[in-house]
């Protein structure tokens, strides 16, 4: 196969992403750090490329690094409190000064259009505004915060109205109240109410992390609210990891399908996150986008996809279309984004309390985890709950699994008379039985 040209394999395959991502409203947070470090036009190249793709963009970019600097360079120390400094005049001053230099910096960058740039051709309308309400912190554990403040509200229908006009919106770390002040805000709380409030398809937080690994430092592709909250306990509170985790979370408990925390140092992580079917983060959603399920009719065309490799390589018996459809109701699936990936089916012999699992197949790319053991257990679970006594295989390549997994070589008086008399001597098939007890 020609190898000149990889980037072909990878667009082809994107495919199916462009398609859903077309329409969609995403919230990107860009912490200030990757702007400090030069990523900043490597990623506003990504955005672009995801505005041309008709993505509707909501960026909220964070200014704590520049915002420190600006500290530094005037010889003022902040308080601190719980990860938040305390905002008087002084450093107010700091911080409206650097959002708006870095608001302008982005829109600069995004009305880049030059010939032999990345952006050459794309007419790309960045806006900014009033379009976040807040309220101060006020006075808590003793401390008066000043102009710290939180989120009150995003003013929706006016950041509708702009992405309705084909704009991005650029969302800085500021929020101003009804009496006309401004206030200092966390950027991962910005893009957590963004996120809410649009009822957004994703929230992106682009941090130093690539995201969160478990104890045996692998990292973590795929958590639930549930299961990622308790990190919060073993990481130093306030911390940019522990505010990207907690509004993943709380954005995923409030209707937001799917949050996503990667590290702006990956210069692939956003792309990569986005058109591929594994990504390069860890993904924080509600619902797992993995998931074991019954089958359906509308899984025939997967499943016909996933078993003709195997079929073609006498791994298993030839299944027709019609006869997917008529033992549908047999089948299990495991369905990844979309994707079959994963199947098997029990066929019941009721008159002889037993089942045949049969066609138990994983796909290539997904072999080498825990999928087929995943498989056997919702096969046994459906086996007892229809009060069989027994599962039977017929296999040619990998009895040595079954084996592994409860099952002991048997022979062809152990199988049910119907299955007995249609045994395909021909494919001298190795016979298991597993009990149920």
């Amino acid at each position: 196969m020609d190898t000149r040209f990889p980037f072909v394999d990878w667009f082809r395959n994107s495919s199916p992403y462009i398609n859903a991502h077309r329409g969609r409203t995403f919230v990107i947070l860009i912490e200030g750090e990757a702007m400090a470090r030069g990523r900043g036009e490597q990623l506003i190249q990504d955005l672009a490329l995801l505005h041309t793709l008709g993505v509707r963009l909501v960026v909220v970019f964070g200014i704590r690094p520049q915002v420190e600097q600006a500290l530094s360079d005037a010889g003022i120390e902040p308080r601190r409190h719980d990860g938040r400094w305390v905002a008087d005049e002084a450093i107010m001053a700091c911080v409206e000064r650097v959002a708006a230099e870095q608001r302008l910096w982005l829109e600069a960058r995004l009305s880049l259009g030059l010939p032999n740039t990345p952006l050459h051709g794309v007419e790309l309308t960045a806006v900014s505004g009033n379009l976040v309400m807040a309220k101060p912190l006020g006075v808590r554990e003793g401390v008066d915060y000043d102009h710290s403040g939180e989120v009150r509200r995003v003013r929706v229908s006016a950041v509708q109205g702009l992405l309705d006009r084909g704009s991005l919106v650029l969302l800085p770390p500021l929020g101003f109240s009804s009496t006309g002040e401004v206030f200092d805000l966390d950027a991962a709380e910005v893009a957590q109410h963004a996120a809410m409030a649009l009822s957004a398809d994703k929230l992106i937080l682009l941090g130093e992390a690539a995201g969160l690994y478990d104890e045996n430092g692998a990292l973590q592709r795929q958590l639930t609210p549930a299961e990622a909250e308790p990190l919060l306990s073993q990481i130093e509170a306030g911390c940019e990891q522990a505010r990207h985790i907690a509004a993943a979370c709380a954005a995923a408990r409030h209707g937001v399908a799917r949050t996503h925390l990667l590290s702006w140092q990956d210069h692939d992580a956003l792309l990569g996150e986005l058109f591929t079917r594994d990504g390069v983060g860890t993904m924080i959603t509600r619902h797992r986008y993995e998931q074991l399920r019954p089958a359906e009719l509308g899984d025939i065309a997967g499943l016909l996809e996933l078993l003709e490799p195997l079929e073609r390589r006498g791994m298993l018996v030839p299944r027709s279309r019609e006869r997917l459809e008529h033992e549908i109701d047999d089948y299990l699936v495991i369905e990844r984004d979309g994707m079959i990936i994963g199947c098997a089916a029990l066929h019941c012999f009721a008159e002889a309390e037993m089942g045949e699992l049969a066609c138990l197949a994983i796909h290539v790319d997904y072999r080498g985890g825990a999928r087929g053991t995943l498989l056997l257990s919702g096969v046994e679970r459906r086996a007892r709950r229809l009060g069989l006594n027994a599962l039977f295989v017929l296999t040619t390549h990998t009895a040595h699994w079954f084996v592994e997994h409860g099952f002991r070589p048997s022979d062809i008086d152990s199988l049910p008379t119907l299955r007995r008399d249609t045994y395909n001597h021909a494919r001298k098939s190795k016979i298991l039985v597993k009990p149920l007890g």
